[in-house]
């Protein structure tokens, strides 16, 4: 589990046979087959040297995420597992991406903030509330206007400094997670539309 704060910009140095990504302070404990968050897609690290760490992308990784877009030089935003100890200072990110979206501005507000509005596909607006969670590119963020498909959110200077973001342009691909609880109350309510209806009980062995 990942909570979308991130920890590293690192630097991509070869994508084929393996992604391999130069980084430092998200090798400090890791190990071979530790998991690492890249732009919010939890890979397994197959090895791991001083400076950099290298990975496989299956095919479906690929296909629903950005990463097959990388090339050596590109920046991702990297994240280790949360530990027991830690403190969830975003959101519960799994690092299993839900698909892509499409990056169509992100303008200066002023004070160092941005508004980033990004066109996300149609099936994951079921998932996506105002003031709800989201995760782009890794990033934990709250959603701050949801119309017609584009979800915008605020980026503060820290996020926008700490994070690829900065890098980005319009039409640019960017990994979208929907927010987990999200999906689990959809599930939920889907089922007492086609089935018995939904009680306290439900919930209660649902874990909530």
């Amino acid at each position: 589990m990942f909570t979308g704060i991130v920890e590293e910009l690192g630097t991509v140095e070869a994508v084929a046979p393996r992604l391999r990504v130069r980084c430092s302070a998200v090798l400090e404990d890791a190990s071979a087959g530790a998991s690492i968050l890249v732009n919010g897609v939890c890979l397994t690290a197959v090895e791991v040297q001083a400076a950099w760490f290298a990975a496989d992308l299956a095919p479906e990784t690929v296909r629903v995420s950005n990463l097959g877009d990388l090339r050596p030089g590109a920046r991702v935003n990297l994240e280790r597992p949360m530990s027991p100890a830690g403190r969830l200072s975003g959101h519960i990110v799994q690092g299993h991406v839900d698909g892509t979206g499409e990056l169509l501005s992100l303008a200066p507000l002023g004070g160092g903030n941005w508004w980033l509005r990004i066109r996300v596909p149609a099936e994951l607006d079921r998932f996506l509330v105002d003031k709800g969670s989201i995760a782009i590119d890794g990033i934990s963020l709250t959603v701050a206007a949801i119309e017609s498909g584009v979800v915008s959110v605020s980026v503060i200077p820290h996020t926008y400094r700490s994070t690829t973001l900065a890098g980005y342009r319009p039409g640019a691909r960017l990994n979208v997670e929907c927010d987990v609880l999200a999906k689990h109350v959809e599930k939920l309510l889907r089922k007492r539309d086609t089935g018995p209806a939904l009680t306290v009980e439900d919930l209660r062995e649902s874990g909530y």
